[in-house]
């Protein structure tokens, strides 16, 4: 059985950081992703990770602020979030994915439950 269990989320000030975890068990992927989705709002991309490749994609409003990664030993991909800003407040969603790191939510195959991210002017 599949699971993706995140953690990490709270409330930050702006300009604070936060770091993301998501343990993944069950089996293994090529790709992981961070989605995240806002009150009112669709769910939209963050970042994504190739497992094996080590290539990384980030949306345009989070790049040189975010960073992926992941740690095979603990089969575990992590969100390090900086310079936090009252726009990136969301839930956080991991995703696991059998191709590249790609963009589009509906290329995932596989969803954490969410993790809640605040981030206060």
């Amino acid at each position: 059985q599949v699971q993706l269990v995140e953690s990490g989320g709270g409330l930050e000030q702006a300009g604070g950081s936060l770091r993301l975890s998501c343990a993944v068990s069950g089996r293994t992927f090529y790709a992981m992703g961070w989605f995240r989705q806002a009150p009112g709002k669709e769910r939209e991309f963050v970042a994504a990770i190739g497992w094996t490749t080590y290539n990384t994609i980030y949306a345009d409003s989070v790049k040189g602020r975010f960073t992926i990664s992941r740690d095979s030993a603990k089969n575990t991909v992590y969100l390090q979030m900086n310079s936090l800003k009252p726009e990136d407040t969301a839930i956080y969603y991991c995703a696991a994915d059998r191709s590249r790191p790609r963009s589009g939510a509906s290329d995932y195959e596989y969803w954490g439950q969410g993790t809640q991210v605040t981030v206060s002017s």
